[in-house]
């Protein structure tokens, strides 16, 4: 009896295991950052906002350590330029007022490492965003949390990134 049991749910959990391998699904894996990377100091054209913040979190759980702004030319600097949001209309609703934006949340950044080249990188995030008048203040709330999203997105991709230089 309890070979069957055991026979019938190793079963399941081998079949569940192959289909789930054969979707390529895998483990997310740590960033990895060159030594080079380890130790760097950030800035920022406008270090009050929500990316840079989150930026700096995210270097912190990625194993970095940051310098003050102050530090030696001896070292990487990341300097994080402005960060941009556009909004384009998608579509109206038939009496002219906005159904629907493409929002365009831009980033651009500079890595300098002693005794190399600056790389400057930037990329755009888009996400489509439905308006509606009639709800002003939840559409206002899931803006923020589209925003919030964008910036989360933009500082992890700035993380990842730098495991690739």
């Amino acid at each position: 009896m309890r070979f069957a049991h055991f026979v019938k749910h190793g079963a399941a959990l081998a079949l569940f295991c192959v289909l789930l391998s054969s979707c390529g699904f895998h483990l997310k894996k740590a960033s990895y950052l060159p030594d080079d990377l380890r130790t760097i100091t950030l800035t920022a054209d406008n270090p009050r906002s929500e990316v840079y913040e989150l930026l700096k979190s995210d270097l912190e759980r990625a194993q970095v350590a940051l310098l003050p702004t102050n530090s030696s030319s001896q070292h990487t600097a990341l300097h994080l330029y402005k960060d941009t949001l556009e909004r384009q209309t998608l579509s109206l609703f038939k009496n002219g007022q906005v159904a629907q934006y493409e929002l365009a949340y831009a980033v651009t950044y500079r890595v300098s490492r002693p005794g190399k080249e600056p790389v400057e990188q930037g990329f755009e995030l888009y996400r489509n965003y439905q308006d509606d008048p009639d709800n002003a203040l939840a559409k206002a709330k899931e803006l923020d949390i589209i925003l919030r999203e964008l910036r989360q997105l933009a500082s992890k991709r700035i993380v990842r990134e730098l495991s690739q230089l």
